[in-house]
C-alpha cells in the first residue's frame, strides 16, 4: 500500500473523459504516476448521469490501483478534462456537479490534452481518436478548430471512418458502388450482408459503435483496398487542413495524440507530417497540470473566481 508521506501532501487526480471511456490516474506533487482506473464514457453530450458515474467510476478504480483507502477520494484535488464541455450549457453543468473530491477543476478535453502533450506548456494539438479535432494554446489564448460531434462534425475520426466505410457498404450490398476488400471485412465484422440488417444494427447508434469499424478501414487502406484508401486520404486530408490553420497561432510545437493518430500519420499531407511530434505526455497527465494551475492560481484558496476567468479563456 502506498503510505502518504505528509498530511501536507496534495494528490492530485487527472480525469481524462471523452466518447468512448473515461481515464483517471493519480499523481503524487511530484507528477509520479501511483495509480489509474478506467470506465466508460464521459462525454456530458451523450448523458449527464453517464459522465459522472464514469469520472466517479475511474477515479475509485485509480484509488483502488494506488492501494490507497477509499477515502482519499475526498482529498484529491481533481483535474478533469471532458469532451462536450466546449460548449458553455455543458460546462456550466458539470461546473455546478457536487463531486466527491477535495477541490476540481474542469477544462476541455482539448485543453488538457494539450497541456499533456506540451509538457504543459504552449503548442497545438490535433485528436484523433472516436472524435476529432485541433487545439491550439499560445500565449494564453485558446483556438479550437473542427470538434463539432459526431454525426454532423468529426470528420477524420475513428467515428467518422466507420459511418463512411457503412455507408459504402449499404450502396454496395444493393450494387451501387464497386465490391472490395472493405466490402468483405465490413461484412464480417457486421455478421451479415443483409442492408437492412446493417441499418437496423447502426441506425441511431452513438459514435463509439461506429468508431469500432474505424480498425476494418484502417487495415483494409494499409493493404492497398482502394475503397479504404479513398476514405482515409479524404479524412487525412481535412486533418490536415486542421493542423494548417492552427499554425496560424505558431505554436511551438504540434503534436496528435489519440487511437487513430499513428495510423492516420503517414496519411497526412508531407509537410504536415514532418510538423507532427510525439506528445511528452498523457492527457491524464495534461488534467493534473490544468489542477495544478488552476490551484496556484487560487493561491490555495477555495475561490471558483480562477476557474471562471480561466473558462473564459477557453471559450474565447
Amino acid at each position: 500500500m502506498v503510505a502518504l508521506r505528509d498530511s501536507r501532501d496534495i494528490l492530485y487526480v487527472g480525469v481524462d473523459g471523452g466518447g468512448s471511456k473515461c481515464r483517471a490516474s493519480i499523481f503524487d506533487a511530484d507528477n509520479r504516476l501511483l495509480g489509474t482506473g478506467v470506465s466508460g464514457p464521459a462525454n456530458p453530450l451523450h448523458g449527464y448521469a453517464q459522465t459522472i458515474d464514469s469520472i466517479v467510476r475511474s477515479a475509485a478504480l485509480a484509488v483502488a490501483d494506488a492501494g490507497l483507502p477509499a477515502e482519499t477520494m475526498g482529498e484529491l484535488v481533481a483535474g478533469v478534462g471532458l469532451a462536450g464541455v466546449n460548449m458553455p450549457r455543458l460546462y456550466n453543468e458539470m461546473d455546478a456537479w457536487a463531486h466527491p473530491f477535495k477541490q476540481m477543476f474542469l477544462t476541455t478535453d482539448q485543453h488538457s490534452a494539450c497541456l499533456g502533450a506540451h509538457r504543459g506548456g504552449d503548442g497545438a494539438v490535433i485528436i484523433a481518436g472516436t472524435g476529432s479535432v485541433g487545439y491550439s494554446w499560445v500565449n494564453g489564448r485558446s483556438e479550437i478548430v473542427g470538434g463539432h460531434g459526431f454525426p454532423h462534425g468529426d470528420k477524420g475520426s475513428g467515428a467518422w471512418l466507420g459511418m463512411e466505410a457503412v455507408k459504402y457498404v449499404l450502396m454496395a450490398m444493393e450494387g451501387l458502388a464497386e465490391e472490395s476488400m472493405l466490402q468483405r471485412e465490413i461484412q464480417k465484422a457486421l455478421g451479415t450482408d443483409d442492408p437492412y440488417d446493417v441499418i437496423e444494427m447502426m441506425a441511431g447508434k452513438p459514435s463509439s459503435q461506429y468508431a469500432k469499424l474505424a480498425v476494418p478501414v484502417v487495415e483494409c487502406a494499409e493493404a492497398d483496398c482502394p475503397m479504404a484508401a479513398s476514405i482515409m486520404r479524404d479524412g487525412a486530408a481535412y486533418i490536415s487542413d486542421l493542423a494548417e490553420k492552427l499554425m496560424e497561432s505558431k505554436p511551438p510545437r504540434l503534436a496528435m495524440i489519440g487511437g487513430l493518430a499513428p495510423r492516420l500519420k503517414p496519411w497526412l499531407k508531407p509537410h504536415i507530417a514532418e510538423r507532427v511530434s510525439d506528445p511528452l505526455d498523457p492527457p491524464e497527465l495534461g488534467c493534473a497540470y490544468f489542477a495544478q494551475h488552476s490551484l496556484a492560481a487560487q493561491g490555495g484558496s477555495e475561490s471558483r473566481q480562477s476557474e471562471e476567468v480561466d473558462a473564459k479563456a477557453l471559450f474565447g
